[in-house]
């Protein structure tokens, strides 16, 4: 068999109630179908208290050239997908997303994406950026990339938030975009919109909460004498910063370090943090289980 090129290479994710007879099933029919499989990961969440009892799968394919199309490879899962009761997705590997991110005034996280985009470490299309403050039109500029200044004064009320919103969607509609990013977006969304962005927005903040909320949380971090600085990275959700995580990270801190210390330090940790989130999402690692996530990396 002649080798396959990237664009015929697959990823599938799936999700079902776990059985027995999954993992034949589909790796069956990709031996059928005269597919090579290059990844396979598997997980069922069957212990626990808060077990869901589902089964999730990625795998990670290369199609000949008859089923190298997501239209040729769903009919292919049509029987197996009806029969396990499958939530089964088909992306191709070569099509990149497109992503938009959201910024207010902190720049550290939107600085470190632009740049890892830049360098090809995040392959991703960036459809532009948001912010409802002017402040990083020029650093959006020197990358090539469109900005959207969208304001929102001072105490604006519900309908004002609401309709700054919208905006955001037309254009979420209008570029095609696949994910959101809110890289230090300091402004909470509506349900309305959290509904629109459902499993395809990703917010980081520190891990500080609900201890040390509003301005300044490493100073009121250092004031307390913390000893651990950590970032979340997770879905958003209606709830406040109570969406399904997909990644965290902490570091260690001492009475020596000053709170600019502190903040520099969780600062760094939220770039990584949310780096890493959003490249999961991308490369279709991160399945969503009820309040939690699988991640496969």
């Amino acid at each position: 068999m002649p080798p396959m090129s990237q664009g015929h290479e697959f990823i599938l994710t799936l999700s079902c109630r776990d059985a027995t007879g999954i993992v034949y099933a589909v790796s069956g029919l990709l031996y059928q179908g005269g597919c090579n499989i290059i990844d396979s990961q598997q997980f069922g969440d069957l212990q626990g208290d808060d077990a869901t009892g589902l089964f999730f799968m990625r795998v990670h394919f290369a199609a000949p050239p008859h089923l190298a199309s997501t239209a040729a490879l769903q009919t292919l899962f049509a029987h197996t997908r009806a029969q396990f009761g499958m939530q089964l997705q088909l992306y191709p590997v070569a099509q990149r997303a497109r992503v938009l991110l959201m910024v207010s005034q902190h720049g550290h996280c939107l600085n470190d994406l632009l740049f890892r985009w830049r360098s090809g470490q995040l392959e991703v299309d960036i459809a532009g950026i948001v912010s409802n403050h002017p402040d990083f039109a020029t650093l959006a500029q020197s990358y090539g990339l469109p900005f959207h200044h969208l304001p929102l004064p001072k105490g604006a009320d519900a309908a004002a938030k609401r309709a700054q919103e919208r905006e955001v969607e037309a254009l979420i509609e209008r570029e095609r975009v696949e994910l959101v990013v809110l890289a230090r977006y300091m402004q909470i969304l509506s349900a309305e919109f959290c509904e629109v962005l459902k499993g395809r927005a990703i917010n980081i903040h520190h891990s500080f909460l609900p201890s040390f909320k509003g301005a300044r949380p490493y100073f009121q971090a250092h004031a307390r004498g913390v000893k651990l600085i950590g970032a979340t990275a997770h879905y958003v959700t209606a709830e406040l910063d109570e969406g399904p995580i997909i990644e965290q990270d902490v570091q260690r801190v001492d009475h020596a370090m000053s709170a600019e210390d502190f903040t520099a330090v969780g600062r760094d940790i939220e770039c990584v943090v949310l780096a890493r989130a959003v490249r999961w999402h991308v490369e279709r690692r991160v399945l969503m289980n009820g309040h939690k996530s699988v991640v496969f990396r």
